[in-house]
């Protein structure tokens, strides 16, 4: 099963910490829990039209949850800490 450009990178992730990264030139994404680094920056790279440098992958298992006696469970789900080249950026804010 292969997985197209647009369905390996989901959304960007906005956050305290994801807005301090972005000072050093770095830039976070959810992505696809299947996908691999080579996937990934070849996504980010055709799609912004972006030099990437280095690409970090991190697993997040899904919180269990339980309430009023009903059990449940979020999914888990992958982040992508994305280095870019020195001069290059990625505006994840939009025009906010």
């Amino acid at each position: 099963m292969s997985l197209s450009n647009y369905d390996i990178l989901l959304s960007p992730v906005v956050t305290e910490k994801s807005t301090l990264l972005s000072e050093s030139n770095k830039v976070v994404f959810k992505v696809a829990i299947k996908s691999n680094k080579k996937q990934i920056k070849k996504s980010v790279e055709e799609i912004f039209k972006v030099k990437v440098k280095s690409i970090n992958t991190l697993r997040r298992k899904g919180k269990s949850t339980n309430f009023r006696n009903i059990k449940g469970k979020r999914k888990d789900f992958k982040h992508a800490i994305i280095t870019l080249e020195e001069g290059q950026t990625i505006d994840t804010m939009g025009s906010v």
